[in-house]
């Protein structure tokens, strides 16, 4: 698929340059820039102390798999930071773009020069473009991450989840009025990920509702497990509770090493998760 939108792509833009080879050159340097910002978000993700996953590159962009902690702070500093390699080639590529004026390059090398703005336009157009407020967007999420400060997790992922769905509307008009195909696709893309990111934020406010087991917290999000058969057995599909049954499931016997953090997702071993005593002293 992303060598079939490719073809299209640049014999679409046959005509910005004498030779083909420059927009192949052009299309390979858009997941250049792309590859960078994921990067950027992987390498923030680590600095907090999260874990990365895969860069995936496909013909709509670019997604890094991370998992930062479940705080507001460590999650907007991975998601600010692919946007900001972004903001770091601006100058880069203007102070290329410009160079390239001052030597006259328009008239002698003018493929050179056209390469060189073109590339400076499409860097900052994805910045623009991952700064809408629209989730699943780097500024949809920014803005769920600012908000979680106030509101917390749940309503955080609520909020931004529906002013997502407010800019998808706008991005289905933009298309229709464009007749974009290509933006159409992307605004459908968008969609669901805003409604997976409503029903997300439904469970988490459930969750949060419930009442909690005394002795245990996460080893990583540092929240108490709630009561009640909410992990479900990966081998008879019956829902037990983890830490009234030591991890094994009363249904079929099955055993864990290790039990997921129903806030944040974190699968540690059940003695992790035991809190140590306080001295009350």
């Amino acid at each position: 698929m992303w060598f079939l939108v490719a073809y299209f792509m640049i014999r679409y833009r046959a005509r910005e340059y004498s030779s083909l080879t420059w927009n192949v050159l052009e299309y390979l340097s858009l997941f250049l820039i792309v590859l960078l910002h994921e990067f950027g978000h992987q390498l923030a993700c680590r600095q907090v102390g999260g874990k990365t996953h895969d860069i995936i590159l496909w013909p709509l962009g670019g997604v890094a798999y991370v998992s930062p902690p479940q705080r507001p702070g460590a999650q907007l500093w991975s998601i600010a930071a692919g946007p900001l390699v972004n903001v770091a080639l601006v100058p880069v590529l203007f102070a290329s773009a410009l160079f390239s004026a001052q030597l006259g390059w328009p008239e002698t090398h003018p493929d050179v020069h056209e390469f060189l703005r073109n590339i400076l336009l499409i860097n900052i157009v994805l910045l623009i473009f991952n700064l809408l407020p629209i989730y699943p967007l780097d500024g949809g999420q920014i803005l769920r991450s600012l908000l979680w400060f106030v509101v917390g997790r749940a309503n955080s992922l609520l909020a931004a989840s529906v002013v997502g769905f407010v800019g998808v509307a706008g991005l289905f008009l933009l298309a229709l009025i464009e007749r974009s195909v290509w933006l159409g696709i992307m605004a459908s893309f968008i969609l669901f990920s805003c409604w997976q990111g409503l029903n997300q934020a439904r469970i988490l406010a459930r969750v949060a509702k419930l009442p909690r087991r005394d002795g245990y917290v996460c080893p990583s999000c540092k929240t108490t497990p709630p009561l009640g058969p909410l992990w479900r057995c990966g081998n008879c599909g019956n829902g037990f509770d983890m830490f009234a049954s030591s991890a094994t499931c009363p249904h079929c016997g099955a055993q864990y090493g290790s039990t997921p953090c129903l806030d944040c997702g974190t699968a540690r071993p059940i003695s992790d998760w035991i809190e140590p005593p306080t001295d009350r002293g």
